[in-house]
């Protein structure tokens, strides 16, 4: 496993990370038994998903070893509430029981019958993957949800390439110069920073809720989708928070450049929401300030800070996590929520002979976000999510309107 990897792992232990990848099917297989065995042989044909980890060894990073696939890994649900809000009302639940790596590396979870799925034609299946972040990050879960619903697209193996500590320590220190230098020069923006924490900020407590909004790529205006439902976020947040959003922050999940060499190819930027600004400026200046966030991502600064956390030892970086608090409360933050966007491919999937309708997510909430958004297209097709405590968001009815709005 590598450090990134392990580093995710070793985390979970205190803040959950599991992620749950929603898909959305018109209709019911017509033998759903049939179905769920085909799930499990292209499960089985999948290397990436026929892994638990062994981490025995305090002295060394964890391993991916092989391992057979059990047939609890996909599991049929009852659900008390047949609607599409009582299904994500379950999947919020689900989220209750993290999964222990070193017994099952992923699981999905299946309800059917579940009415009124945005434009479905009847009772649709709902299919949820549930994985960790060791095992994959947003763009490699949708690779092997892909695959199990009948992608054509094989899943490649990941091979981290080994180092020497010292030496690319020397590297990065010197290639953090230059960026700072570039920066200094004006050839790079700078980040915006930190910010300081709001309610959003707060520690999740009370009901926690998911829901979504649905639309078509060409309902969303803006350069491109993460851009336009960011305008909309600050728009929403922005009304609902009141005078205390002039400083609103997001923190955004970005896609690393580059050859993967880890699960997780990503890295976390920050981006101001302009909420006293127009939504034509809005959206001009959030698109500008992420344009700003990937030059800044693919400096050679970065790379170099890749390359030599990677060789960091494991004793060092398994100390480094056990020492970290979670109920330490930040002053300042990098977001006041999280927006994460992942296009899923084509709408080629299948459960059965039931088509997909649709793609969501139940975004992550932490010890410092009470509020967390998740966009995701698949086709045509751009589920909103919106997840919240009620530590954060009091009203999410209220909360959903205004985005809605604003979208």
């Amino acid at each position: 496993m590598t450090a990134v990897d392990a580093q995710f792992y070793w985390m979970s232990a205190k803040v959950p990370n599991d992620d749950f990848m929603v898909y959305a099917f018109d209709g019911e297989p017509t033998d759903f038994e049939r179905a769920v065995e085909d799930v499990r042989s292209r499960a089985r044909g999948c290397r990436a998903l026929t892994v638990r980890v062994d981490d025995g060894s305090p002295l060394t990073y964890p391993s991916w070893v092989q391992t057979e696939l059990e047939p609890e890994w996909v599991t049929r649900h009852q659900l008390d509430d047949h609607s599409w809000t009582g299904c994500l009302d379950a999947v919020v639940r689900l989220a209750e029981r993290q999964l222990d790596m070193r017994v099952a590396p992923w699981r999905l979870h299946l309800f059917a019958p579940v009415h009124g799925l945005p434009g479905g034609t009847g009772p649709g299946t709902v299919a949820v993957v549930q994985v960790p972040h060791a095992l994959a990050d947003g763009v490699r879960s949708a690779a092997l949800a892909g695959w199990l619903f009948g992608r054509a697209t094989p899943v490649p193996e990941v091979t981290a390439s080994p180092g020497f500590l010292p030496w690319r320590a020397v590297n990065a220190v010197r290639a953090h110069r230059k960026l700072v230098r570039d920066t200094h020069a004006g050839l790079l923006r700078p980040s915006p920073g930190t910010r300081p924490a709001l309610a959003t900020n707060t520690r999740p407590a009370g009901t926690r809720t998911v829901r979504t909004l649905v639309r078509r790529r060409g309902q969303l205006r803006g350069p491109t989708v993460t851009v336009a439902v960011l305008a909309a976020v600050s728009g929403a947040l922005a009304g609902y928070l009141g005078d205390a959003a002039a400083t609103l922050i997001a923190e955004v999940p970005m896609a690393k450049t580059g050859v993967r060499q880890a699960h997780n190819h990503f890295s976390n930027v920050t981006v101001d929401l302009y909420p006293g600004l127009d939504r034509h400026a809005r959206v001009q200046r959030i698109a500008a300030d992420l344009a700003d966030a990937r030059r800044r991502a693919q400096h050679p600064a970065v790379r170099t800070a890749d390359r030599a956390f990677a060789a960091v030892p494991a004793p060092l970086l398994r100390w480094g996590v056990g020492h970290f608090d979670p109920e330490v409360r930040p002053a300042q933050v990098s977001g006041n929520t999280v927006v994460s966007s992942v296009y899923r491919g084509p709408a080629d999937l299948s459960f059965g002979n039931a088509p997909v309708l649709l793609t969501a997510g139940n975004p992550a909430l932490s010890p410092a976000m009470g509020l967390a958004h998740g966009v995701h297209g698949i086709g045509d097709t751009v589920a909103i999510t919106v997840h919240a405590a009620e530590s954060a968001i009091g009203d999410i009815d209220d909360y959903l309107a205004r985005l809605d709005a604003e979208l």
